[in-house]
C-alpha cells in the first residue's frame, strides 16, 4: 500500500511539473507574440524619423512633400482639440497640404519661423511596429526669436516599411486646459480707431 501510494505522489508530481511547464511555454509564446522587440538600430531610426519631422514642418520643403514621405502612404495626422479628434490629414497629397497649413505654398505656412523641439521622445515595441510619446515645445512664437511655449505632446504609431520606419499616425494633444498654439509671424496689429 505504501509503495502503491509513492508511486501515485510520484506520478502527480510529474503530471503537474508537466501541466505547469506547458503553461509557462503558453504564456511565454503569449507574452512573446503581445510584446515586440526593437533591435537598437530601429529606436534610432524612430528616433531620426521623429527628428526629421520636426525640420520637415519647420521648413516646408518640396511644398511640404517631404513632410508627407514621413508617413505610410495611408498615414494619417491629426490634432486634439478640447479632447476632440479633429480631422485627419491622410494620405500625402493631405498630408503635403498640412504641412503648409493648408496654404498653395510653403510661404504662406502660419507657423513660418518657429522651430519645433521635439523632447523626451519614449518609444514602446507594439505588435505591428512602435509606439511613441514626445512633448513639444516650440521656440519663435509671434515673430519672437526667444518666446517659448509648450505645446502639448504627439502619440505616434510607427510601421517598418521597405524603406525604413515611418508614421502610420501622429495625433497631436495639446496640454490640459490649452485651447490653442501661438503661431510664428507676429499677429496684424489691430486698427486703430481716430
Amino acid at each position: 500500500m505504501l509503495k502503491y501510494q509513492t508511486m501515485m505522489i510520484a506520478l502527480a508530481c510529474v503530471v503537474f511539473s508537466a501541466a505547469a511547464g506547458a503553461q509557462e511555454r503558453q504564456g511565454n509564446v503569449a507574452a512573446s507574440a503581445t510584446n515586440s522587440t526593437l533591435a537598437p538600430q530601429d529606436y534610432i531610426d524612430i528616433q531620426q524619423l521623429v527628428a526629421k519631422y520636426a525640420y520637415e514642418i519647420d521648413n516646408c520643403t518640396n511644398n511640404g512633400y517631404n513632410y508627407a514621405d514621413l508617413y505610410t502612404a495611408d498615414g494619417w495626422f491629426s490634432a486634439s482639440r478640447d479632447g476632440k479628434i479633429g480631422n485627419k490629414s491622410q494620405g500625402r497629397e493631405k498630408l503635403a497640404a498640412a504641412a503648409r497649413g493648408n496654404m498653395k505654398t510653403c510661404e504662406e505656412v502660419p507657423w513660418k519661423g518657429i522651430s519645433h523641439l521635439l523632447v523626451n521622445h519614449v518609444i514602446t515595441p507594439a505588435p505591428g511596429g512602435a509606439t511613441g510619446k514626445v512633448y513639444l515645445v516650440a521656440i519663435g512664437l509671434d515673430g519672437e526669436p526667444t518666446k517659448v511655449e509648450a505645446q502639448g505632446h504627439y502619440e505616434d504609431f510607427y510601421v517598418k516599411t521597405p524603406q525604413g520606419w515611418r508614421f502610420m499616425s501622429r495625433l497631436h494633444m495639446l496640454a490640459p486646459g490649452q485651447a490653442a498654439v501661438s503661431r510664428g509671424a507676429r499677429p496684424a496689429a489691430a486698427p486703430q480707431n481716430k
